[in-house]
C-alpha cells in the first residue's frame, strides 16, 4: 500500500462505549485523554445524569491522565474520547476536496514524517498525527491547523454532522505507542503550514479574518498598562507595517475589514490613516471614499494592536527582537518576549483562582512514627508511582482508626475516630494510599470495616453504622461531594443530612447515637440505637475543589474543624523507578489482626461481635506521666487561645485541636503496641504538633477563601493576588488580566470598595511614556 493511500472507512457498531473500549489502550500507548459529549466535539463531565460542558479541560494537555478518571469516564454512557495535544501534535486539514487534501497529507509526509495515525471524520477531510519533539502552542492558516498544547481532538465518537463513527483507517489510534509516531518541532510544523498554506488555490484561503472580540480583548488585554482603553493599545508604525504583511487584502469579507480598520486605528490612531489605505487598496472592491469614510467613523475601544500581532503570528509572523512594538512604554516589551506572552497565554483554559497560600512546613518528624502505621506508609510510598508520604499518613491514621475503633480509648474518652482530608492537585497520586489501604483489609480479613466508596444520604450514611459500627469511608472527590453536602440552599436534605450526621457521629463515638428520627412507617417504626460509633472519613481532594465547596457556616457550625486537613509537601514528585505490585509483609498482616482482636489479654469486650445493639467495653489506655503534662499543657494554652479567638469566628477549630491531639496519640500508642499500649511523651508531642499545624493551616486558608457570600470571596481573592504581589503591588493591567473571572463593572466595584475601605491603594508610577497605574495592598 503506498504511504499516501487511505483505506475506506471500517464499520463499526453503533452502541459502542468508546471510553470503555479504548480508554486504557490509549492510556498504555501514553495519550493524555478526556471525555467529550456524546454526539459532539466538545470536552464534557456527566453530572447525575447529565451532560454539563468541562470548562478545565485544557489541564488534561499537562498531565497524565489517571487510571481512576478512566475508571468513572467509563462508567458515563456514549461518553466519547479526546485526545488532549501537546505531547501529541495533530495536523487538522480541513479541506472538503479529495484531491487537495491528499496533496497536502503528501506533503505532510515529505516534510514531516510518514505516520499512520491518520483519522477521518468527514471524508476527504483528515488529522494526522505527529510526537512532538518538545511540546507547543498550535497556530492555524485557515483551513489548516496545527493542533498543539491546550487543545484536543475527538479520536472515538459519533462525528456531529455525519452521524457516524470516526475512522482510523490506517493504525487503530489504541494500538499505535505514542513514541511510534515521527518526532516533529515548532520550526517544522510552521514550515509546512507556510508551504501548505501557499500551494491552496485562492478559492479555499479564507475571506475572512476569523479573531472573535473575546480573542481580540485578551491579546490586548497584554499589552494594557493600564485599564483596557484607546490608548493603552498603541502599537508602533514598524510593528504594524511589519504584521500586516502577513495579513493581506485578498479581497476580505466586510466584517473582517472593519475589524482591521478598528484594529489599526486602535494601534496608531491618526499615523494609522495611510497604512489602513493601503491595505485596504490591496482589494478589488476597494473604494477611496468608503474607505475614508468608514476610517473617520470607526471607533475603537477594546481592540488595537494585539489583535495584529496575533492574526499575524498565526500566520507566520517572525518580528525582529529589536522591533518595539507597544507605542506607549517601548522600554518594557521587546520583540519576543512580548510575542511570546500574546501567542501563548491565550491557549490555554486557566483556573484564575489563585493559589492556596503557602503552606508551612509539617512539623519536624511528622513522618517518624514507627510500629503499624510507620510500616503501613513505608509500604505506600514503597510502592506508589508518584510516592505521597503525607497522603500515606492521613489514609493509614484513618484506617488504623477504624480497626481499633471501640476497642481502645483513652481516660478521657477520647476515641479512635478521625475525619482526614487529603489535598493533592489532580494526578498527583492521591488515589495510591486508598488503593493500599483496600489491599490490606482484603488480606487480612477486614473489608467488612470498610464502607462504599461514596455516601449517597444521611439516612444512607446511618444504616452503614447501624450495619458496622466500627467503619472506614474512603471518598476520593471528596471535594466535590463536599461542595453538594454543604449547599443547604440548592442541595436536598437528603444530601445536607450527611454532613449534620457525620458531625453528631464525631461527638457520640463515646457514647450513643440515636439516629434520625422520621415519620412512622414499616421499615422506621423502631429507633435503632448505635453504641459508641467509631466513623472514621478519608477524603482525598484538589485544593480548588476543598476551598470552593466550604462556606462561611461550615467554620461557624464546627463541622469543618472536625477534619485535619493535611496538604501534600510535593504535587508532583520524580516518579519511584522501583514501583509496583503491593506485596504486603506477613508481620503487617498480622499486626492488623491482632490489633482488631483489641488488648485481648485483658479482660473486655473488644473481641466479641461488632454489633451496634451492644455496647462495648474498650481497653482504657494509659498515659505516662510525662504524656499527661504535655496535654496539660497544650489545654491550658488552648484556653488563651479560645478567649482570644472569641470574636473571630474560629473558635470551633481551635477547640478541637486537643481533642484531635488525644485521638492521634491514641492511635501511635496502639500502633506500638496493640497488646499492651501506653501513650508515651514522643507520641503526645507528635500528636500536638501535628493537630497544631493543620488547626493553624485551616486558620489561615479559611481567612483567605471562605467568604459568607458571592462579593466578599471576590473581595478575597482580588486581596489575595495583591498581597501576593509584596510591597511593590502590582500594574492595573496585570491585576486585570489575573481578575478575568470578574465583569469590567464588578472589577471597577471592586477597586472602588477596596480602596475607600483602606485595604489597598492606587498609586501612579512615571514610565518612559505616560504614567501608568499600580494597584497595593496595604492589609
Amino acid at each position: 500500500m503506498a504511504a499516501t493511500e487511505v483505506l475506506a472507512p471500517k464499520t463499526m457498531p453503533m452502541s459502542i462505549q468508546f471510553m470503555a473500549r479504548y480508554g486504557e489502550a490509549l492510556l498504555d500507548a501514553g495519550y493524555r485523554i478526556l471525555p467529550i459529549q456524546p454526539g459532539t466535539k466538545k470536552p464534557g463531565m456527566m453530572r447525575q445524569g447529565q451532560w454539563f460542558d468541562y470548562p478545565q479541560w485544557s489541564r488534561h494537555g499537562m498531565r497524565e491522565t489517571t487510571a481512576y478518571e478512566l475508571d468513572v469516564w467509563a462508567t458515563w454512557p456514549d461518553a466519547a474520547i479526546g485526545v488532549a495535544t501537546g505531547n501529541v501534535i495533530a495536523i487538522d486539514i480541513d479541506v472538503p476536496d479529495e484531491a487537495l487534501a491528499k496533496g497536502i497529507q503528501t506533503l505532510a509526509f515529505e516534510r514531516l514524517g510518514v505516520t499512520n495515525a491518520i483519522r477521518i471524520g468527514r471524508a476527504p477531510k483528515r488529522l494526522l498525527l505527529y510526537q512532538a519533539d518538545i511540546p507547543f502552542a498550535g497556530f492555524k492558516r485557515q483551513p489548516i491547523e496545527v493542533l498543539g498544547l491546550g487543545q484536543q481532538f475527538v479520536a472515538y465518537g459519533i462525528h456531529p454532522d455525519t452521524g457516524a463513527p470516526y475512522q482510523w483507517p490506517m493504525d487503530d489510534l489504541s494500538e499505535l505507542a505514542l513514541s511510534a509516531l515521527p518526532a516533529i518541532n515548532e520550526t517544522q510544523a510552521r514550515r509546512f503550514l507556510d508551504e501548505a498554506y501557499g500551494s491552496l488555490p485562492p478559492s479555499f484561503k479564507p475571506k475572512t479574518l476569523a479573531l472573535s472580540l473575546d480573542e481580540a480583548q485578551r491579546s490586548n488585554a497584554v499589552v494594557s498598562s493600564q485599564v483596557v482603553s484607546t490608548q493603552s493599545l498603541r502599537g508602533t508604525v514598524k510593528a504594524i507595517s511589519s504584521a500586516l504583511l502577513h495579513l493581506p487584502n485578498d479581497d476580505l469579507d466586510y466584517d473582517s475589514w472593519v475589524r482591521m480598520g478598528l484594529a489599526i486605528k486602535g494601534a496608531l490612531n491618526g499615523e494609522g490613516y495611510p497604512i489602513f489605505m493601503a491595505w485596504s487598496a490591496q482589494s478589488q472592491k476597494h473604494d477611496e471614499l468608503t474607505s475614508q469614510t468608514t476610517w473617520e467613523g470607526l471607533r475603537p475601544a477594546r481592540i488595537g494592536a494585539g489583535t495584529i500581532y496575533k492574526l499575524a503570528r498565526e500566520r507566520g509572523w517572525v518580528p525582529d527582537e529589536s522591533l518595539a512594538l507597544c507605542g506607549d512604554d517601548q522600554s518594557l516589551h521587546p520583540a519576543k518576549a512580548f510575542i511570546d506572552r500574546i501567542t501563548a497565554e491565550p491557549a490555554f483554559v486557566r483556573d484564575e483562582l489563585p493559589d492556596l497560600p503557602p503552606a508551612k512546613p509539617l512539623p519536624k518528624g511528622w513522618d517518624q512514627v514507627g510500629g503499624v502505621l510507620g510500616a503501613m506508609m513505608a509500604l505506600m510510598t514503597k510502592t506508589a508511582k508518584r510516592p505521597q508520604p503525607v497522603l500515606a499518613l492521613g489514609a493509614s491514621l484513618c484506617a488504623l482508626g477504624a480497626i481499633m475503633g471501640r476497642k481502645y480509648r483513652t481516660k478521657t474518652n477520647a476515641r479512635s475516630n478521625l475525619y482526614i482530608v487529603g489535598i493533592a492537585e489532580s494526578g498527583a497520586g492521591k488515589n495510591h494510599s486508598r488503593s493500599v489501604i483496600t489491599q490490606l483489609f482484603t488480606q487480612a480479613n477486614l473489608l467488612p470495616l470498610m464502607g462504599g466508596n461514596k455516601i449517597a444520604s444521611g439516612s444512607g450514611l446511618i444504616a452503614a453504622v447501624q450495619r458496622q459500627p466500627s467503619v472506614l469511608f474512603q471518598l476520593d472527590e471528596f471535594g466535590m461531594f463536599l461542595a453538594a453536602a454543604a449547599d443547604r440552599k440548592r442541595s436536598p436534605r437528603y444530601l445536607t443530612e450527611i454532613v449534620d450526621q457525620l458531625t453528631e457521629l464525631y461527638t457520640s463515638s463515646g457514647s450513643v447515637h440515636f439516629g434520625i428520627e422520621y415519620a412512622s412507617g414499616a421499615a422506621r417504626d423502631v429507633q435503632k440505637v448505635v453504641h459508641q460509633p467509631c466513623v472514621c472519613v478519608y477524603g482525598t481532594t484538589t485544593p480548588l475543589h476543598f476551598w470552593q465547596a466550604l462556606q462561611a457556616a461550615n467554620v461557624s457550625d464546627g463541622s469543618l474543624a472536625r477534619f485535619m486537613v493535611l496538604r501534600s509537601e510535593e504535587d508532583f514528585p520524580n516518579a519511584n523507578p522501583a514501583f509496583g505490585d503491593v506485596i504486603a509483609p506477613g508481620s503487617l498482616i498480622a499486626d492488623l489482626q491482632r490489633m482488631n482482636q483489641g488488648a485481648a489479654k485483658h479482660a473486655n469486650l473488644c473481641g466479641m461481635l461488632n454489633a451496634s445493639e451492644l455496647a462495648p467495653n474498650p481497653y482504657v489506655v494509659p498515659a505516662s506521666s510525662a504524656a499527661q503534662a504535655v496535654f496539660d499543657l497544650l489545654e491550658a494554652e488552648i484556653v488563651q487561645e479560645l478567649r482570644a479567638a472569641k470574636q473571630s469566628g474560629y473558635a470551633s477549630i481551635l477547640a478541637r485541636i486537643e481533642e484531635n491531639a488525644q485521638k492521634l496519640a491514641l492511635i501511635r500508642a496502639v500502633s506500638n503496641d496493640s497488646d499492651d499500649p501506653i501513650i508515651e511523651e514522643a507520641d503526645a508531642l507528635w500528636a500536638v504538633a501535628l493537630t497544631r499545624h493543620c488547626a493553624e493551616q485551616t486558620i489561615r486558608e479559611v481567612s483567605e477563601r471562605v467568604s459568607e457570600n458571592a462579593t466578599e470571596s471576590l473581595h478575597k481573592r482580588a486581596l489575595k493576588l495583591l498581597r501576593d504581589a509584596g510591597d511593590a503591588g502590582m500594574r492595573r493591567s496585570e491585576f486585570c488580566r489575573k481578575t478575568q473571572f470578574m465583569e469590567l463593572r464588578q472589577r471597577d466595584a471592586l477597586i472602588q470598595a477596596l480602596v475607600e475601605s483602606g485595604q489597598i491603594e492606587l498609586t501612579s508610577k512615571q514610565t518612559v511614556g505616560r504614567p501608568t497605574v499600580w494597584l497595593r495592598a496595604l492589609t
